[in-house]
């Protein structure tokens, strides 16, 4: 985003920028939303899931905030959580591989949602992952997301061989997507596979 952002872009309100020296060089991200709005989101003091990491849990606001950015293609709201994407993963040594969209869901929704949310916060990513089944995990009980075929292919191996990678996704429920993904880049001859997701749902 080129320039300041004058209003939330949850709620609408003034924003009360204020803008030090690190924001003018830019080694800073500026405010996106209020602080009412962010104090409605809650982080995750305590991981659940051993090597994976969840930044907030879900509730009200972040259901709001997942429907509006993923299903009404508000794709803006990428910028909402840059400030804690860019902390979490500015310093990251590991190759970060967002999880892939299928291509025919793409064509829907017309973009990337966890590649905006990574370009938004400043952070590279590099594609491994082929989805290849665009059914919605969403629209899934737990056991049968528990009973779901292999749902990636790794793209290039040999680029990932004996690399250590961090899977980025946007929610955590039964670990499907992040375990699929993880054994689909084990298998390839990845050393080590992690993940990261904005919530733990």
């Amino acid at each position: 985003m080129n320039k300041p952002i004058q209003h939330c872009l949850l709620c609408e309100r003034e924003l009360q920028q204020s803008f030090g020296w690190k924001e003018l060089l830019g080694k800073a991200f500026p405010q996106t939303i209020c602080l009412r709005c962010e104090q409605r989101f809650h982080r995750i003091e305590q991981q659940q899931e051993e090597g994976v990491i969840s930044l907030y849990h879900y509730n009200e606001a972040m259901k709001d905030y997942l429907h509006r950015y993923k299903f009404l293609s508000d794709i803006v709201l990428a910028h909402v959580f840059n400030r804690i994407l860019h902390e979490q993963l500015k310093d990251e040594k590991r190759l970060i591989i967002p999880i892939p969209m299928h291509p025919e869901n793409l064509k829907i929704r017309t973009f990337a949602h966890m590649d905006e949310l990574l370009k938004a916060a400043g952070i590279p990513f590099v594609h491994h992952l082929k989805k290849l089944s665009n059914e919605q995990q969403a629209l899934k009980s737990r056991e049968q997301r528990l009973q779901t075929p292999q749902l990636f292919e790794v793209v290039n191996a040999p680029a990932i061989k004996d690399q250590n990678l961090l899977l980025v996704d946007d929610i955590y429920t039964t670990g499907t997507t992040l375990n699929h993904a993880k054994r689909a880049l084990l298998q390839a001859g990845a050393k080590t596979v992690e993940g990261l997701t904005l919530i733990h749902g």
